[in-house]
């Protein structure tokens, strides 16, 4: 293929290896590439990937482009952006070039994720316990007290294994210096796992001897490793414990996932009209009676679950489902009350959490973060919103957010008014260059943000499958990887050695 200089190369000078034409629009600059290293040389881990990118005609990307396509339109992989006039419901978008990580990599990356789910355990304890942590002055008691996510009704309330947190995923994206770092939790209604199944089941039909060149670690086994972690939250005294998963119904925008997830773990998808609690018993309606149920995973937020105890217009959960898993008999995954730990303001505090209960430094750090409830932090916020990525404390999907130096005038105008008239509801982070991979785009290699949403499982032990999601901003110059934002995926892969 003929090597073409692009202004890139000329700039950097003739040490620097020109790069070949289907990489004539490839951009690089300070943000770390996941593929190229600043002199331009593929780095070890993706130079047979490179070389296979090489010897691949734009027309075969395209119609193994189309295949993946038609693979997700046919399996019905779709998500839901709101507020668009052109429609809701979308082929969920992904990239055929897969994003590479070493085992060296990943072996801090599993050490770190599952320090941080132990410590998060614990900590979800104690609030709704002792509160140790508060009296020793390590997290400020009106700091959770004060989270809309903290929810009174678990004090004291013990959940199978005390775990709080059995299935989450945390957002991981790379410093300049290629270290990962933490940008957020996801501890309510964590999604994205079967976006990260279909993919590699894609993948595998289109590049099936890449995946014996490069040893890719298997992630086929996340849907039994879930249903195990489920099984394991199961009251005592139920040796083959029912699990159902209870999902708002159709017109949620990851039903998608909740189908697939069921149907992978062979359990049945439930709404909350095929539930019912009788002596704080949980059982399910089926066509041949009623059906006692152990364990529940769910995908409703709190507010939702039961009309009883939370808010008394919803239709979507279980009246008395509260009280069944307050009693002890029925398992509930996550628990009730989690979300107060993924507030994006409990999340600057989790270094300390996890020195405080593990006596050991973060494996993973944290991206530096301020906290506008505080008088210093909220004067450096406001005076520097064109620089920084400010977030609304419990909202997801990209939502709520102002990224700084790409906003205008008028949007961090708004932003300031809202912060000063409710600081608490806000933080801020520097704006960070994520890191870039390289994707397929009208016919070139382009380099795009990326970052990873690793999946964990707690319950009698921490298993995280080798892989994630890898989101991609697909708009060129974008920092926002949310689907529901423009963004799409592509496959993780974790090499075996």
């Amino acid at each position: 293929m003929a090597v073409k200089k692009t202004k890139a190369n000329r700039e950097t000078g003739d040490e620097a290896a020109a790069l070949p034409a289907l990489f004539c629009d490839y951009q690089l600059d300070g943000a770390y590439d996941e593929m190229l290293g600043r002199d331009r040389v593929p780095r070890p881990a993706y130079e047979k990937l490179y070389q296979r990118i090489l010897k691949l005609a734009p027309e075969e990307f395209h119609q193994r482009q189309q295949a993946a396509d038609l693979f997700f339109l046919n399996q019905g992989i779709t998500f839901t952006v709101y507020g668009h006039e052109e429609g809701t419901e979308r082929v969920f978008p992904t990239d055929l070039l897969p994003r590479i990580i070493t085992a060296d990599e990943w072996r801090v990356i599993n050490d770190g994720l599952t320090q941080r789910i132990n410590a998060l355990n614990l900590f979800l304890k104690d609030i709704y316990h002792d509160g140790r942590i508060f009296d020793d002055g390590v997290v400020p008691r009106d700091m959770i007290h004060s989270c809309r996510h903290y929810r009174p009704e678990m004090r004291g309330i013990n959940p199978p294994r005390d775990v709080y947190v059995a299935i989450s995923g945390s957002d991981l994206v790379r410093l300049d210096d290629g270290r990962f770092a933490v940008l957020e939790d996801n501890l309510r209604v964590p999604s994205g796992v079967s976006y990260m199944l279909a993919n590699r089941e894609v993948m595998k039909r289109l590049f099936p001897q890449m995946f014996l060149l490069h040893g890719v670690r298997p992630v086929d086994n996340y849907c039994q490793a879930l249903l195990s972690t489920l099984r394991s939250l199961s009251p005592p005294h139920r040796p083959n414990p029912t699990v159902v998963l209870l999902t708002p119904g159709v017109f949620n925008s990851a039903y998608f996932e909740h189908t697939y997830l069921a149907r992978q773990m062979g359990i049945e998808l439930v709404e909350g009209r095929d539930l019912l609690v009788h002596d704080n018993v949980v059982y399910m309606r089926t066509t041949a009676g009623l059906e006692r149920v152990d364990v529940i995973y769910r995908r409703i937020d709190d507010d939702f679950v039961d009309p009883l105890a939370f808010r008394r217009d919803s239709i979507l959960g279980v009246p008395g489902l509260f009280n069944a898993f307050r009693a002890g008999n029925v398992g509930m995954a996550n628990a009730i009350g989690t979300g107060v730990a993924d507030d994006k303001a409990v999340y600057a505090f989790l270094p300390k959490i996890i020195k405080y209960y593990l006596d050991e430094e973060p494996i993973l750090p944290n991206v530096e973060t301020y906290i506008p409830a505080y008088d210093d932090d909220r004067t450096y916020v406001l005076d520097n919103l064109d620089k920084l990525v400010v977030k609304a404390v419990g909202e997801s999907g990209g939502y709520g957010m102002l990224i700084g130096p790409h906003s205008t005038a008028d949007e961090r105008a708004e932003f300031r008014q809202a912060i000063i008239a409710n600081p608490r509801n806000y933080i801020a982070q520097p704006t960070l260059a994520l890191s870039r991979a390289p994707c397929f785009v009208d016919d070139r290699i382009e380099a795009r943000h990326v970052d990873l949403r690793p999946f964990i499982l707690a319950g009698e032990q921490v298993k995280i499958v080798p892989g994630g999601l890898t989101r991609v901003a697909l708009k060129r110059g974008s920092l926002v990887v949310n689907s529901s934002q423009g963004g799409g995926s592509k496959d993780t892969w974790v090499l075996s050695d």
